[in-house]
């Protein structure tokens, strides 16, 4: 049978807890429901308002992975969606998760969270500009690490305050507090300091994603920043082969990193490091750190 249980008042059908979903820890279908209803208070913030585009693994990472932006099948009807502006479907929505009750029930589906730099209220309009830095081998996190010190003063110089997150992969995101800025704005921001950083960083940075360019150096992908394109959400697990989670992390650390291993967080240490040092992203909510782009950036309307 099923299990039925209570969350928030909603019944949730919760299946197959014992499935093992991350075989080379054992981690299971049950441990990853324990660790979103862990995670929630400091995982929610950064989800509310924003409709999610999921990546379902419900055979764990070996298994069948599929990109879905469409509210699945069975989506119960207290479960919110919004309206999403899409050239290809007029009619397009995707979820909305506010709350522990519609948390749990995407977790149930066994998802990666991944959310759109604006909120449903005004789409296309950029409350964030995210950057993500994508090591090309044998380059590292640790790399990463070396392009974000500078892309944190780069920024600060302009009056932006970066905060960082691994990715939950190979590499790591920057998020920026925006005031509401049209998406096409950001882009055009975000692509010039890509452009910049490799002109100052040679032998670091790329800005262009073809892999003949990238052995070696951190691509910086300024393109999440569109307003179509979702980024892996803080706190949300990855389908890698250990349960590995997007943690936010501190400068502290980014600045003393010197082996890849120092960046990697499973869904035990996020649990640990958040009991310790609470959200580390919780800033990044807080609309008083928004600040505005620099003047005579340009790019068009959202």
């Amino acid at each position: 049978m099923t299990p039925i249980t209570q969350v928030e008042g909603r019944r949730l059908a919760l299946s197959n807890l014992e499935k093992v979903l991350y075989p080379e820890t054992g981690f299971t279908k049950g441990e990853v429901l324990h660790y979103y209803a862990t995670v929630a208070g400091a995982m929610l913030p950064h989800l509310r308002g924003r409709p999610l585009s999921f990546l379902r693994y419900p055979d764990g990472p070996g298994g069948q992975t599929f990109f879905t932006k469409n509210p699945p099948p069975g989506t119960p009807a207290w479960v919110k969606t919004a309206a999403v502006p899409r050239s290809e479907d007029q009619g397009a929505r995707q979820v909305l998760v506010g709350d522990l009750a519609s948390l749990m029930w995407a977790a149930n589906l066994v998802v990666e969270f991944h959310v759109h730099q604006w909120r449903a209220q005004r789409p296309g309009v950029a409350d964030r500009l995210v950057l993500d830095l994508d090591p090309g081998a044998p380059a590292t996190v640790v790399e990463c690490c070396a392009t974000a010190l500078w892309l944190r003063e780069r920024l600060a110089a302009d009056g932006l305050e970066a905060f960082a997150k691994t990715s939950g992969s190979k590499g790591m995101h920057l998020s920026v507090p925006l005031e509401p800025t049209p998406s096409a704005q950001v882009s055009a921001y975000a692509k010039a300091l890509a452009q910049e950083a490799e002109r100052e960083l040679p032998q670091l940075v790329v800005h262009r994603m073809a892999k003949a360019l990238r052995p070696g150096k951190v691509f910086v992908d300024h393109s999440q920043n569109a307003a179509a394109k979702t980024t892996a959400a803080p706190y949300t697990l990855r389908a890698r082969p250990l349960p590995a989670v997007s943690a936010p992390v501190s400068w502290e650390e980014v600045a003393s990193c010197r082996r890849a291993d120092e960046l990697v967080f499973l869904a035990a240490d996020v649990t640990a490091r958040l009991e310790l040092d609470g959200d580390l992203f919780a800033e990044l909510a807080d609309p008083g750190r928004a600040r505005a782009l620099p003047a005579g950036v340009s790019g068009g309307g959202p």
